[in-house]
C-alpha cells in the first residue's frame, strides 16, 4: 500500500484560512460508507441524520498555547518551541524549529527571563527534551506567553484564540485541536441532547503525529507518534449498554476513533482506562468500536485520510473529496465536515 494512493488534488484557495462567524455554518457532506451516494447539507442539520438512542462520544480535550517564541541566550537567535507532551518533573517533549541551534544545555529564554526552558535530550527531526524554569503556575504562564499552535497551512493570523477550541473543551493538554468538533455550538448540542441522542466524552490529547506527514513511500513504514488517553467509566457505561442494544455509537473526529478502537482492540471491550496509544488505522484494518464518523477533510497522503478510508474504503473517500472540490467545499481545520454513515 503506497503512500500516493492517498493523494488527491485539492486548490490552495480551498485550503480555509479563518473558521466561519458560525460554527454551526458550514457545509456537511454526507457519506455512504458503502457506495458512492453522497448528499450536501449544512453542519447545523446534522440533527436530521441522528436518531433518538445514538450515541455521541467527543474528545474534550483542551488546546494548551504551545506555541513559544524565545531567545537563545548565548547568541540572541530567535527560537519557536512547540510544546508537545508533558514528560513529568517541568520536562517537556517539543518540536524546536531551527533545531539545528539547539544541542544539549541551550538555554532558551521566553518573556524576558519570565520563563527558561534547558535542552535536555536531543531527538530525531526537531523533537528536542527542555527542563522549564520559571517560577509560579506553570498554564498561567503559558497563557502570558504562548501562542495557539496553529497548522503550518494556516496563514491567517486568529483573532479569538477560542474558535481553535470546542465548546467543550476541558482536559488541557493538546498540541491541536480535533477539529471535527469545531462546528458543534452549545445550542446545537442541546437539541440534539433533546431528541434522545446520548452525548459522552473521553479525551485524548492530540501530539506530534498532527504535524508530522506521513515520509515513507510503503505506508506499513510509517511510525505513529504515541498520545495520551483516558476514557472514564460514566462513558465506558453508556457506550457498553449501546452495544449491547444495537444502538450507534458515533464518533466526533479520528482522535475519539482511535481512542475508542485502540480500548477495544486492547481489552475486546470498553473498559475504563487511561494509557498511550501509537495506534495505526489504515484500509484493511478492522472496526469494532464506532458505527459512523463526523470528521473533517484531511491532507493529502495524511494517516488521517488513510483512518477514513479503512473506514469506508479508499475509492468512496477520494470521490467524495473530488465532489467537494468540485462543490468548493472548505479544507482542513477551519474547513467543512464530513458525516460517514449507513445511509
Amino acid at each position: 500500500m503506497k503512500t500516493s494512493d492517498f493523494d488527491y488534488y485539492l486548490p490552495e484557495e480551498l485550503i480555509a484560512q479563518t473558521p466561519l462567524s458560525d460554527r454551526s455554518a458550514s457545509k456537511l457532506l454526507l457519506v455512504d460508507r458503502f457506495s458512492t451516494n453522497l448528499k450536501h447539507d449544512i453542519f447545523r442539520n446534522i440533527t436530521h441524520y441522528l436518531n433518538a438512542g445514538d450515541v455521541l462520544v467527543l474528545n474534550d480535550t483542551k488546546v494548551l498555547p504551545a506555541r513559544l517564541l524565545g531567545v537563545k541566550k548565548e547568541t540572541n537567535a530567535i527560537i519557536e518551541v512547540l510544546l508537545l507532551t508533558e514528560l513529568g518533573n517541568n520536562i517537556w517533549e517539543t518540536l524546536a524549529k531551527p533545531a539545528k541551534r539547539v544541542k544539549v544545555g541551550t538555554e532558551i529564554e521566553f518573556g524576558n527571563g519570565f520563563l527558561t526552558a534547558k535542552c535536555i535530550k536531543e531527538g530525531e527531526e526537531g523533537i528536542r527534551h527542555f527542563e522549564m524554569i520559571y517560577k509560579g503556575i506553570f498554564l498561567e504562564i503559558l497563557d502570558q506567553l504562548g501562542e495557539m499552535p496553529l497548522p503550518p497551512y494556516i496563514h491567517e493570523r486568529l483573532e479569538d484564540p477560542d474558535r481553535y477550541q470546542t465548546v467543550y473543551s476541558k482536559a488541557v493538554g493538546s498540541a491541536a485541536a480535533p477539529t471535527a468538533g469545531l462546528h458543534f455550538t452549545n445550542e446545537l448540542l442541546d437539541s440534539i441532547k433533546k431528541m434522545g441522542v446520548i452525548v459522552c466524552t473521553l479525551t485524548l490529547h492530540v501530539g506530534l503525529g498532527t504535524f508530522r506527514p506521513v515520509a515513507v513511500d510503503d505506508v506499513l513504514n510509517h511510525k505513529m507518534h504515541s498520545e495520551f488517553y483516558r476514557l472514564e467509566q460514566e462513558t465506558v457505561d453508556i457506550l457498553k449498554l449501546a452495544k449491547k442494544e444495537n444502538r450507534r455509537i458515533i464518533s466526533v473526529g479520528t482522535t475519539t476513533t482511535r481512542t475508542l478502537e485502540s480500548i477495544y482492540q486492547k481489552h475486546g471491550d470498553f473498559i475504563k482506562d487511561s494509557g498511550w496509544t501509537d495506534i495505526f488505522i489504515y484500509p484493511g484494518f478492522k472496526f469494532q468500536a464506532i458505527d459512523a464518523l463526523i470528521t473533517n477533510f484531511h491532507l493529502p497522503k495524511s494517516t488521517l485520510i488513510m483512518l477514513v478510508s479503512a473506514f469506508s474504503s479508499k475509492d468512496i473517500i477520494l470521490n467524495a473529496y473530488q465532489k467537494a472540490v468540485e462543490e468548493k467545499y472548505r479544507f482542513f481545520s477551519f474547513g467543512d465536515s464530513m458525516f460517514i454513515h449507513k445511509f
